[in-house]
Parts: structure tokens; sequence; C-alpha cells
């Protein structure tokens, strides 16, 4: 088990360390909008809605599709990823209602991280406790994909306000 944590220093910047080392950055362009920006080490990467009502989400590396991720009927969000001719796919979905966490799976339905929010009250702000397992560890990408499970809570979340409203 490795933990990250994910805070918020406004409500469209997101940073992610491990053990206070920088792993990565997601930028969104503006409130309520998809768009945004994931920066890792060396990378860097668009996040775009797709389609007329942009319920599908690409990750791209300049014109390179690596992922994307749409919510479907019951709240899962589910994520394909083509990552070196490689596909695989992936299941983000929420978990709990008093104790709240968000959960990536694959495709057998192994977990392979657990996310945990808080919000922060005073700022306005969620802050992310991830937990990930030995079997996420050993994915080659996953520093994307750590930073898409970031990118789908905050959509998630996002989706459940704009129902409540």
């Amino acid at each position: 088990m490795t933990e990250y944590l994910a805070k918020s220093t406004n409500s469209l910047l997101f940073e992610i360390t491990k053990d206070e080392k920088f792993i990565g950055k997601l930028t969104y362009k503006s409130w309520f909008k998809f768009d945004a920006e994931i920066e890792l080490l060396n990378s860097r990467y668009q996040i775009q809605p797709k389609g007329f009502w942009g319920t599908t989400i690409e990750l791209k590396d300049g014109e390179t599709v690596l992922l994307k991720f749409r919510m479907n009927w019951n709240g899962e969000i589910v994520i394909q990823t083509n990552f070196n001719e490689i596909k695989n796919g992936y299941v983000f979905k929420y978990k709990g209602i008093f104790k709240e966490s968000f959960i990536l799976t694959d495709q057998e339905g192994t977990e392979l991280l657990i996310m945990k929010p808080h919000l922060k009250w005073n700022l306005m702000n969620y802050e992310y406790q991830i937990t990930t397992t030995d079997s996420f560890e050993g994915i080659h990408e996953k520093e994307i994909l750590l930073m898409i499970a970031l990118h789908c809570a905050n959509y998630y979340m996002s989706m459940m306000m704009s129902m409540v409203i």
C-alpha cells in the first residue's frame, strides 16, 4: 500500500504528492468546465470533453488520444486506456454515504486505489487521501491513472452538485 495526497490550493489547481514529493498537477481552465491540463515531471497532457454534450472526456498527448472516460447510467465512470497500443479498462465509482470514498478497479473488479475526499470548509476545496494497492503500483502509467482518478473524482462531485442544484 502506497499513500498519496491530493491538495487543492484553489478550485482550479490540484497537486498530488507522495511523501511531500511532487507527482503531478491537475489544472482546470475555468470553473464548471472539464477542460484541464495534467503536468507530470516531464510531460503535459490535455483533458477535453468530446461530443455535443461533452459526456465523453479524452486525455490527449498532442493529437494522440491516450484514454477516454464517461459516466454510465448507474453513476460509475468507465475508463478506457490505450497506452502503447495496449488497451485496458477501469471503473471508477463512488462508495458509501457516511464514509464516502472513490474506488478504481480493473476489468476483473480488483481494487486498485481508494480516494477519500476531505472538504476544507474554510476554503471550500477538497483534498483527497489516496491509498493504492501493489497491483496499482505495478502499472507502468500509474501517474497518469492517478491524475485521471483525481479528475474523475472532481468530475463526479461536479455532476452530483449539478443534480442537486
